[in-house]
């Protein structure tokens, strides 16, 4: 028991050195990761390799929690999440509007 309390010492203090900036870093991989998740299904169907949406729950699902990261990055104003996001958000629309209306 006690090599692994030794252990969880050890993880807690290599967590506690890290700075502000490396976990501002990690959310906005996190970001670009969500808004690049629906994208291949898209270029999918814009190339015609297939006619399967990406499933709507999952797309819907993606959106909402990146709505949600839009707004705390307003309320924070974290021009670099909202420019992110807002620019994932045109990207999309834009993608979707190609499959749907061309």
């Amino acid at each position: 028991m006690e090599k692994f309390n030794q252990i969880k010492e050890q993880i807690f203090s290599y967590f506690e050195g890290l700075t502000k900036a490396t976990a501002d870093t990690f959310a906005w991989i996190s970001v670009v990761v969500l808004i690049s998740a629906t994208i291949p299904g898209f270029i999918a169907v814009m190339a015609g390799a297939t006619d399967k949406m990406p499933p709507l729950d999952v797309t819907l699902m993606l959106w909402t929690g990146l709505l949600l990261y839009f707004v705390r990055s307003a309320i924070l104003k974290d021009m670099l999440m909202v420019v992110t996001i807002g620019f994932g958000f045109a990207i999309q629309a834009v993608m979707l509007g190609l499959i749907y209306f061309v």
